[in-house]
């Protein structure tokens, strides 16, 4: 009698899913649209009868998704944040969750400079204005004066893997680097980073950019709010390459109305994939759609790994990175 083969969900392949394919052969793989993503109620009725589902954080794997699955051992999350899944409620029902951190490191902290350089350049500004026709007649050479990096201090707010990337960069720019995390990083992290720790409010009173790259935790739910953004400099930039619940949306928005800081770049946002009218409006803030791991190499590397925790699981052997145990 043949044994049955092991059922994997992958809502979301990559489009060039050939490349990765190999890791789960042998495997019945009920593939979604590498361009959409799955209607929940589609992966409700195919998670019922899966042993392991590759998810993104637009499914969010709750409650409600695991009960309809009696027989999943494994949530792979695509992805290193892993707050859409209820790590919590999966861990009771014995399964385990891993998620994709490490490969995805370079090309998140790529973006956060790019969103870094674009606020203080005024880049986006520039490009409306010249998109619109209006510098042969309002050209100035003092139009979109931004601010240097060099000598600015850099605040990094979470110091794992993407902020030590993000302070590499910031060191080749010629920023000084300051940084808070729940624990201190090891002396030598800190000598090779040229990085100095500071508590929370010191470092949001003396940054010309703030960049948020901490994991979203009960902690960290609107860890930016009224107040903090009082504290920073009214020359200052906020970079969010984190998650948009790490902000409050609001309070940033009044903030940036009122130009009591000088501008934002953000790649997340509260309820995506909707973003604010009134964010939108607003040309002191350089707005992305969530791409802070978006080149073709990283999410490739992503998907091989989420995959590749997925064969190790189902074949009796301990997950890659783990996030439960």
């Amino acid at each position: 009698m043949a044994t049955e083969k092991m059922k994997v969900l992958y809502t979301r392949p990559p489009v060039n899913y050939e490349a990765i394919q190999h890791v789960l052969d042998g495997m019945d793989v009920i593939l979604g649209d590498a361009q959409e993503y799955m209607p929940r109620e589609q992966i409700l009725d195919h998670i019922a009868t899966c042993h392991a589902v590759i998810a993104w954080s637009h499914d969010r794997i709750d409650r409600e998704m695991i009960d309809a699955a009696p027989l999943l051992r494994l949530i792979a999350n695509f992805g290193a944040g892993y707050d859409t899944v209820d790590v919590e409620y999966a861990t009771q029902k014995g399964i385990i969750v891993t998620n994709t951190p490490g490969v995805l490191s370079d090309a998140t902290a790529d973006l956060t400079f790019a969103l870094i350089l674009n606020a203080t350049r005024r880049m986006y500004e520039a490009e409306q204005f010249l998109r619109a026709g209006r510098w042969p007649t309002e050209g100035s050479p003092t139009l979109f004066n931004g601010m240097s990096l060099q000598g600015k201090v850099l605040g990094i707010v979470g110091m794992g893997q993407i902020g030590k990337a993000v302070a590499r960069r910031a060191n080749a720019f010629g920023m000084r680097v300051v940084y808070h995390n729940r624990s201190r990083v090891h002396a030598d992290i800190e000598t090779e980073l040229d990085a100095k720790y500071c508590e929370f409010e010191e470092l949001l009173k003396n940054s010309d950019v703030v960049s948020l790259l901490c994991p979203l935790t009960e902690a960290t739910t609107h860890l930016i709010g009224k107040k903090q953004l009082g504290l920073m400099k009214g020359s200052s930039y906020l970079i969010n390459t984190a998650r948009g619940k790490v902000v409050d949306e609001s309070a940033l928005i009044e903030a940036l109305e009122q130009g009591r800081i000088a501008g934002a770049g953000m790649d997340v946002f509260h309820d995506e994939p909707q973003c604010p009218a009134r964010l939108t409006a607003l040309s002191n803030v350089t707005l992305v759609p969530h791409i802070g791991s978006a080149t073709l190499e990283t999410r490739t590397a992503m998907h091989e790994l989420a995959a590749k925790n997925v064969r190790a699981v189902l074949n009796g052997r301990e997950a890659i990175t783990p996030v439960n145990s």
